[in-house]
């Protein structure tokens, strides 16, 4: 993600409002290279976060409509040509299936600001962006990830080779639809698996969109196939299936245990897990631009609404520069204005649903309730629109055994804690059972260079707000998922099957 600083500079170079009047909602399933229908003719609606307006209704997908993509994905992998093609031709097909995504980013990053009420400034210069460049990534990577010849003495030949793991099923999150696809998609496709995407629910549109350009870039039929629909059944279905060798799930942990249950209650098929995070932010006494801390504070929890499984969602301040910190975040916050995801000014847009707005909202209450001080926000705003907007909000005085600060919230909501010893605020860090992403703000190399190793945590930033780029593994410890990591060679990995081959040559 470009840095905050950069990212002011940035602008659009279209009209989001007209543009998005002039978008044709995809809302068919893709299966085998084919726009069809459900089985059973049932839709459902995607609603605008940001009006509480229907878009379309989108094709609902269940146990047939998973049975008929899981199908053309096997058939696909067992007797179409991408597992057996050239790596290299596989990065070719893959990078021209980036450049298509490339050259429509404006319409969907329009899809995605429609259906998950972000900013269109957010979906255009970071979303759109990071998913081109993570498949391109991930393309490039294909022909360049070697297999191994073993020491294993004279007369024999071992080797130990990677091969793709089959039919991969993608679960993905509503909070960065494309992102996340793409996470999944660059890696699994470029090993020569083929795979079945079912989108969130509430964000199903641009995730279709790419399909049909996988099949207008050339894709082979079955290899990247999108059912969408609800978790209870399309997702089950998918969790469950014997002829699915792998799934990828990114979402809340507990969703995640029913995809271990589901693997274990079928053909134990491997499990990746990037589920919820606590994520602390530990900013020591002797951090020297607090400017800097309050834009990053800012920036990670106040980013996609809070909506963010690796947002600094806790702020735990040296008790000698807490005062003046939280001075600076009141300044820094002035830079998020919440208003029409299709703004191009707007930097905070709406939370993904009704449902989720009174958990946030009753998050807020029950730290209220705690004894929690409610520096700011705390309210539904902007209920003209017709949509879900939550104010930004800060909490002070947070104990560690607050609610606030053990449960994930997913909003824009931060509680703020304060320590008087580096090893105590390490422990405040570390008291949580997830552990996906921690930040500190040190300028004392030696204090850096402890405090990553003591947190606990799949991520940490030192001196910012940041989730790595597609070089670094991503995901988590504890309650926030484990099997595997996103991006990175890591990646490619996850994906595939490791066999010895040992060859007698007596």
């Amino acid at each position: 993600m470009p840095e905050a600083s950069e990212r002011r500079e940035m602008t659009l170079q279209f009209d989001p409002a007209a543009l998005a009047a002039s978008v044709t909602p995809p809302t068919r399933m893709m299966i085998g290279g084919r726009s069809v229908e459900s089985a059973s003719g049932a839709t459902f609606a995607t609603l605008n976060p940001a009006t509480g307006e229907e878009l379309a209704q989108v094709a609902e997908g269940a146990q047939e409509d998973i049975d008929r993509a899981v199908a053309a994905a096997r058939d696909a992998f067992d007797n179409g040509p991408w597992g057996r093609m050239a790596p290299a031709d596989r990065r070719n097909l893959l990078k021209r299936f980036a450049l298509l995504i490339e050259a429509h980013a404006d319409e969907l990053a329009v899809m995605e600001t429609l259906e998950a009420g972000k900013p269109i400034f957010d979906s255009s210069t970071i979303d759109l962006p990071e998913t081109v460049a993570c498949l391109m990534w991930h393309a490039e990577l294909a022909d360049k990830v070697y297999d191994l010849a073993t020491p294993s003495g004279h007369g024999v030949v071992s080797t130990v080779v990677r091969e793709p793991i089959g039919v991969v099923g993608a679960v993905l999150p509503w909070n960065y639809p494309l992102m996340m696809a793409a996470w999944k998609i660059g890696p699994a496709l470029a090993a020569g698996n083929t795979m079945v995407l079912k989108p969130a629910e509430q964000t199903s549109m641009s995730t279709i969109r790419i399909a049909e350009l996988a099949t207008e870039a050339g894709l082979p039929d079955g290899v990247l196939n999108v059912v969408p629909g609800f978790g209870e059944t399309a997702g089950a279905a998918l969790g469950l299936h014997p002829q699915v060798d792998c799934v990828g799930f990114t979402g809340s942990t507990e969703v995640g245990r029913m995809f271990l249950r589901y693997s274990a209650d079928s053909n134990l098929k491997r499990v990746l897990l990037e589920c919820g995070g606590k994520s602390p932010m530990v900013v020591m006494g002797d951090a020297e631009d607090l400017d800097k801390v309050a834009a990053n504070a800012c920036e990670s929890i106040f980013w996609n609404a809070g909506q963010n499984c690796s947002s600094n969602s806790r702020l735990l301040l040296h008790k000698s520069i807490a005062d003046e910190t939280l001075d600076r975040i009141d300044e820094a916050m002035h830079e998020w204005v919440l208003g029409d995801p299709l703004d191009p000014e707007t930097r905070m847009g709406a939370i993904i649903e009704p449902s989720h707005m009174e958990k946030i909202l009753s998050n807020i209450e029950k730290a209220m309730d705690e004894g929690a001080t409610m520096r700011c926000g705390g309210n539904q705003t902007r209920t003209e629109s017709g949509g879900w907007f939550v104010e930004p909000t800060i909490f002070t005085d947070v104990a560690p055994d607050m609610t606030v600060a053990r449960d994930e919230v997913f909003g824009p909501v931060l509680s703020v804690s304060t320590f008087t010893h580096a090893d105590e605020g390490i422990a405040m860090a570390n008291d949580t059972d997830y552990g996906l992403h921690a930040s500190v703000f040190t300028s004392n190399v030696r204090s850096a260079h402890l405090a990553s190793r003591m947190l606990r945590a799949g991520t940490v930033s030192v001196n910012c707000y940041s989730e790595g780029d597609m070089t670094t593994p991503f995901g988590g410890y504890g309650l926030s998922g484990f099997g595997g990591r996103d991006n990175g060679v890591h990646a490619h990995e996850q994906y595939t099957e490791t066999k010895t081959i040992w060859l007698d040559l007596s």
